[in-house]
């Protein structure tokens, strides 16, 4: 299994970033997939969460409205577009295996870090 995440960067405030994450090594077409973070010094947060068919995705409500997540599943891909991007989206952004439910303990990848900042 593996999960790699893509598309951190440092970004104004105001600005917008896409996130991607490659998976490979499990039925990605059959997974619901889930994108958590963790701030500086602080413990890790769930962000949002799609099923299998990408249908129903459900979002923190810091993030409803401004963030989107999708997925390829002919490309086995994960994504996470971030629109109007202020301080406290700052911290790193993991891809998980995981649903709402378990999002606490499901695998992640390494991380990409995001960084909003004048």
């Amino acid at each position: 299994v593996q999960l790699v995440e893509t598309g951190g960067a440092l970004v104004q405030p105001g600005g917008s970033l896409r996130l991607s994450c490659a998976a490979s090594g499990f039925s990605f077409e059959t997974t619901t997939m889930t994108w958590v973070r963790q701030a500086p010094g602080k413990g890790l947060e769930w962000v949002s969460t799609i099923d299998s068919l990408g249908l129903s995705p459900d979002y923190r409500n810091s993030v409803r409205g401004r963030f989107t997540i999708s997925r390829d599943n002919a490309l086995n891909m994960l994504y996470l577009q971030m629109n109007n991007l202020h301080g406290g989206d700052t911290a790193v952004y993991y891809c998980s295996i995981a649903s709402r439910a378990d999002w606490i303990t499901g695998y992640r990848g390494q991380g990409t870090q995001v960084t909003v900042s004048a």
